[in-house]
């Protein structure tokens, strides 16, 4: 596990050297076959050389900095482990899940009540339209 992203990191790191010995021999090259022509233009391609390289290393070292960042990440947690230390608990997931939930179920309530509002509006519309009012009659007979 540990041999793969070591392996990456040096195929990275090798990567890395490759670009830039090839950035600067292209641009030590470059400076000999210009060498007659105007000092302008060597400081030119040295410049352009070394803006090149600075990507590049920026670039390896991001990619470096992810894979050390993991590698202690795993180390501190290996050694907490072997020390009999259990892992923390992520209160903050805990608390951003419990108020997602408090959110929600909020608004489960609220459109229950008023599904329920209606309901009741609608039976009492109804009754209203089919309610036969009776009135006693009193007949003398």
């Amino acid at each position: 596990m540990f041999s793969n992203r070591k392996n990456r990191a040096e195929r990275t790191a090798n990567q890395a050297w490759e670009y830039l010995s090839t950035a600067m021999s292209s641009a030590g090259e470059a400076g000999k076959h210009t060498a007659d022509s105007a000092a302008g233009t060597a400081s030119d391609l040295a410049g352009k050389a070394s803006r090149k390289s600075r990507k590049l290393a920026d670039r390896t070292s991001d990619r470096v900095s992810n894979v050390t960042d993991e590698a202690w990440y795993r180390a501190n947690a290996a050694a907490n482990a072997l020390a009999g230390h259990r892992p923390r608990r992520p209160w903050g997931l805990i608390a951003g899940v419990g108020l997602l939930g408090l959110a929600l179920g909020w608004v489960v309530a609220g459109t229950a009540r008023a599904a329920l509002e209606r309901q009741a509006e609608d039976e009492e519309l109804e009754l209203a339209e089919t309610a036969i009012v009776v009135t006693p009659t009193y007949d003398e007979t």
